[in-house]
C-alpha cells in the first residue's frame, strides 16, 4: 500500500536538516566530520519508517550509519522518529518541531541547530541506491542491510532486484574485505534467487536460515515495522549473511 503524502514533507525534513545527508559527493569527502566518532560505515538500504536503523545503532554503536531511503514521505517519518529517540523533541502541537527545552520552530524556520553529540550516530539520504552507491569510494563500508525490498516479482524485472548479481559486485567494491551483507525478506522466491546470486557472485554465504524468528539469530535480531506485521500474519523470514571474498 502506498503511503499517504505527508503534509509539509520537505518543510519537516529541514527542520531536522543536520540528520540528512543531502549532497552525497561532499558526505564522502567529509564523512569524518558528518558523525561524532571515527567510526566504520554502516549503511541500510531502504529503511522505511528508521525502526531497524534505530535499534541497531543502539545495539552496536561502535559504528556510524547511513540509512537510504528513496520515497520522501517514508523518510520524514524516519527522521522524525529517529530525533524522538535521541530526546531531540517531538512534533509541535500546531506544526513545526519543539526541542526538549520547550522551543518551537514553525514549518519554514531554518534546520534546528544540535550539538552533533546530540546527533547520535546515524544520518539519512533520500534516492535511488544505486545512485547513491556509485559515488562512495572503494572499501570504505564495512557492512550493508538489506531488509525486505522490493522483490520485482514481474517478468523482466529481475534486474531491479537488489540481490541482483550486479548490485552484488556494486557491494563487493565498497565494502572492506570481510565486509558483509545483512539481507531478510518475507519472500521466499525472491530469497531463493537471492541464494543464487550470492553463489555466482564476490561473495560467500556465511549464513542463512529460512526461519529467522525460530534460528539462533533471533536473539540478536531487530524487526522491522514490516516484519513484525508479517510475521504475526503466519509469515516465515528468511535471512542470509554473505562476506566480501575480495
Amino acid at each position: 500500500m502506498r503511503m499517504k503524502k505527508k503534509k509539509y514533507g520537505n518543510e519537516r525534513l529541514n527542520l531536522l536538516g543536520q540528520l540528512l545527508v543531502t549532497d552525497i559527493e561532499n558526505f564522502v569527502e567529509n564523512k569524518d566530520n558528518v558523525y561524532e566518532a571515527k567510526n566504520p560505515l554502516r549503511i541500510e538500504i531502504g529503511c522505511g519508517k528508521g525502526d531497524f536503523i534505530r535499534g541497531k545503532s543502539v545495539q552496536e554503536p561502535n559504528y556510524n550509519y547511513l540509512a537510504i531511503e528513496k520515497i520522501l514521505d517514508v523518510c520524514v517519518l524516519a527522521v522524525e522518529n529517529y530525533a524522538k529517540s535521541r530526546g531531540l523533541g517531538d512534533l509541535a502541537s500546531n506544526g513545526g518541531w519543539e526541542t526538549s527545552d520547550g522551543t518551537v520552530y514553525p514549518l519554514g524556520s531554518e534546520s534546528i541547530s544540535f550539538e552533533k553529540e546530540q546527533l547520535g550516530n546515524v544520518r539519512f539520504t533520500i534516492g535511488d541506491a544505486k545512485e547513491l552507491l556509485t559515488h562512495l569510494p572503494d572499501n570504505s563500508v564495512d557492512s550493508i542491510f538489506i531488509n525486505f525490498c522490493d522483490p520485482w516479482s514481474k517478468k523482466g524485472h529481475t534486474k531491479r532486484r537488489l540481490t541482483y548479481i550486479e548490485f552484488l559486485k556494486m557491494y563487493s567494491r565498497i565494502l572492506s574485505p570481510n565486509g558483509k551483507i545483512y539481507f531478510k525478506t518475507d519472500n521466499r522466491p525472491l530469497f531463493d534467487f537471492s541464494l543464487e546470486e550470492v553463489e555466482k557472485s564476490p561473495f560467500t554465504l556465511e549464513y542463512h536460515t529460512f526461519d529467522l524468528h525460530n534460528s539462533d539469530m533471533n536473539s540478536v535480531n531487530i524487526q522491522t515495522e514490516y516484519e513484525r506485521n508479517f510475521s504475526a500474519k503466519g509469515f516465515s523470514i528468511n535471512m542470509l549473511i554473505a562476506k566480501n571474498n575480495k
